[in-house]
């Protein structure tokens, strides 16, 4: 009969995940891991496998916790515009308040693995599909309340929302101020408001 495990693995996984975001894949090392899980290596490589096993995890724990709970604005509201609006201000207040300015998770990851690693490219993929997707609902009920015109393609415009979305990440990394974010957010609904 196996032992019961003396470490919570859920917890493990959360710090994990919260090492991955501070340094990245390639800087961790497994020594950093087992320190921050409060775990020895063998109960890591017994529990999760191998680093990179680890990394799939926490990348997608972010996906479940961190990218839901930026899309709850998009994914949950009968708003439009709005919802928009409100997720990229979300946006930039989480930005700014990140000790260290982290960045986001899986743009980090994008960056750093995405060209060499398809288990990874594959998590980075489905994210932005979803973010993406959510956008694109937030337009077309953007459209049915008559706050955008009916001749543009939805479909790019929610593309567009995505890439910016992903490019505030990576600028919060170099901590711009509240002023820049909220400059560039202005310039994407300038944008919007002409479709």
């Amino acid at each position: 009969m196996p032992r019961p495990k003396e470490f919570d693995p859920d917890k493990a996984l959360e710090k994990a995940m919260h090492v991955f975001w501070r340094k990245g894949y390639e800087a961790t090392s497994v020594q950093d891991l087992v320190d921050q899980m409060g775990i020895n290596r063998f109960s890591m490589y017994d529990t999760f496998g191998d680093k990179h096993r680890l990394f799939l995890a926490a990348l997608n724990r972010y996906q479940q916790k961190m990218v839901s709970e930026n899309l709850r604005t998009l994914e949950h509201s009968q708003e439009g515009l709005r919802a928009i609006r409100r997720f990229f201000q979300a946006s930039v207040d989480w930005a700014l308040a990140q000790k260290g300015c982290q960045g986001c998770l899986m743009t980090n990851s994008a960056v750093e693995l995405a060209a060499h690693d398809k288990d990874a490219a594959a998590i980075v993929r489905a994210s932005l599909k979803r973010i993406e997707e959510a956008f694109y609902k937030a337009l077309l009920r953007a459209r049915e309340k008559g706050e955008i015109g009916e001749s543009q393609n939805l479909r790019d415009y929610a593309r567009f929302l995505t890439n910016n979305a992903q490019g505030l990440g990576v600028l919060t990394k170099a901590r711009p101020d509240r002023r820049v974010l909220e400059g560039i957010v202005r310039i994407i609904f300038a944008g919007l408001k002409k479709i």
